[in-house]
C-alpha cells in the first residue's frame, strides 16, 4: 500500500508540491528531507488552536520549533497513510481535504485524523506555513489498540 493515496485534482502548483513532498518525507521518516521544505521563519500549526501537541495553541515556529515538532509527534509515528479526498490550489496556498492514519511506533495504536492541511509557500517554493485543521477529541475517538 502506498503512504499517499491521491484521490484529488493534482495539477502542478508549488504549493501542491510542497505538501506532497512533506507528506512522503514524513511517511519515509526522512527528518531532515522534511525540515528543508520549511522556511527558516516557518510556523506549523497541527492543529490550529490549543491541543495536547501545542498547549498554548501558538504553533512551532522555525527550525527549532519544527524540529521539536518532529522529535515530539512524527518521530512518534511508525506508519503514515496519508489518503487526500480533495485539493484546492490557488495562491500561494494549497488546501487539502485528507484522512491520515497513523500507528505509533511504542504500541502499535491506530489513530484516524480527518482534517483539512493548509500549506502556504514562498516564491522558492519553500513552506511558509502549515496549518492543520483537525479536531483531537475526535481524533482520538478513533484511537484502537492492537487486538481490540
Amino acid at each position: 500500500m502506498n503512504a499517499i493515496t491521491w484521490d484529488a485534482p493534482d495539477s502542478d502548483h508549488p504549493a501542491r508540491r510542497a505538501a506532497r513532498a512533506s507528506m512522503s518525507a514524513s511517511a519515509e521518516g526522512r527528518k531532515d528531507d522534511w525540515l528543508d521544505l520549511f522556511t527558516p521563519d516557518a510556523l506549523i500549526e497541527d492543529p490550529v488552536g490549543p491541543s495536547f501537541l501545542d498547549p498554548s495553541g501558538d504553533g512551532h515556529r522555525g527550525r527549532k520549533g519544527a524540529e521539536a515538532f518532529w522529535d515530539n509527534f512524527i518521530s512518534t509515528v511508525a506508519d503514515f497513510r496519508f489518503a487526500i479526498a480533495d485539493s484546492f490550489a490557488n495562491g500561494p496556498c494549497c488546501a487539502n481535504v485528507a484522512t491520515i492514519t497513523t500507528t505509533m511506533a511504542a504500541d502499535g495504536s491506530t489513530l484516524t485524523i480527518d482534517c483539512v492541511l493548509i500549506y502556504k509557500v514562498d516564491e522558492a517554493g519553500k513552506i511558509t506555513s502549515l496549518r492543520a485543521h483537525w479536531e483531537p477529541d475526535r481524533a482520538l475517538s478513533t484511537l484502537t489498540k492492537p487486538g481490540t
